[in-house]
């Protein structure tokens, strides 16, 4: 990537990992893999729709362009959580909300962070993975033969924004990076960053429920009225759908 250090492309390591669109372009330079992780609330979100035998495309953009988008491809387009809440019908960016429609086979999902990230990342030619806490495990399942034939693997966090748009590390995403990690079972040594999700998801796993609502994320979303939102971004492992980005859509791996 232009203008970064080739240091912080962590490329000595197999399975390395960086914060937001900056630092996942340049830990996915040269990648295999590219696994995107947005608990609150863009992964989420896809593995619910995923589950519910939905195609979801992420979208960069949340204006007319995803409205033309949309209509090319005969989808939905997802209103945000709080215009939902609002009174204006249809698809969210909120895991509730996606639990409870119907009739829905294809939706555009767009989100300033994670969708916007995996947007970007396609364009990198490596292999786009969508990771959160409910499919942490079968993420990792499927990760792990590939890393032991030497693929290249960059975990992308994706984090939140501060108000003037610049990147806020939340720690939730974090933690679901880690839970990603650690179900490679040691297979590969990680980058000091990618030890770190898994120091950080070790310490949180045993009260993940009550360390989700507790952190700023999740304080906020519930302050919002988004509890449910939280409650089921914190449901581990009940999910065995691995999200791939296979052209513009997810879909399950086979």
């Amino acid at each position: 990537m232009s203008g970064t250090d080739p240091a912080h492309a962590q490329a000595s390591w197999a399975v390395r990992l960086e914060w937001g669109p900056t630092g996942g372009a340049a830990v996915a330079a040269g990648a295999d893999v590219a696994v995107v992780v947005d608990v609150l609330s863009f992964t989420t979100t896809l593995t619910v729709a995923l589950d519910r035998g939905m195609t979801v495309y992420p979208f960069a953009w949340k204006d007319a362009r995803a409205e033309a988008y949309a209509a090319e491809r005969d989808a939905v387009l997802a209103v945000g959580r709080l215009e939902a809440s609002q009174g204006q019908a249809g698809v969210s960016l909120s895991p509730a909300s996606m639990l409870a429609v119907d009739g829905v086979e294809r939706v555009v999902l767009p989100s300033p962070n994670g969708s916007s990230i995996a947007f970007a990342l396609a364009g990198l030619g490596c292999v786009v993975v969508g990771a959160s806490l409910r499919n942490a495990g079968a993420v990792g399942s499927w990760l792990r033969p590939q890393v032991e034939s030497g693929a290249r693997v960059a975990v992308v966090p994706a984090g939140e924004r501060w108000p003037d748009g610049s990147l806020r590390p939340s720690v939730e995403d974090l933690w679901g990076a880690g839970a990603v990690l650690s179900s490679l079972d040691g297979s590969v040594e990680l980058s000091p960053e990618a030890r770190l999700a898994v120091t950080a998801h070790a310490a949180a796993r045993d009260d993940l429920r009550e360390e989700l609502v507790a952190c700023a994320s999740g304080a906020e979303l519930v302050d919002k009225g988004f509890a449910s939102d939280v409650w089921i971004a914190a449901e581990s492992d009940v999910s065995d759908i691995v999200p791939v980005l296979d052209g513009e859509a997810f879909h399950p791996a086979p």
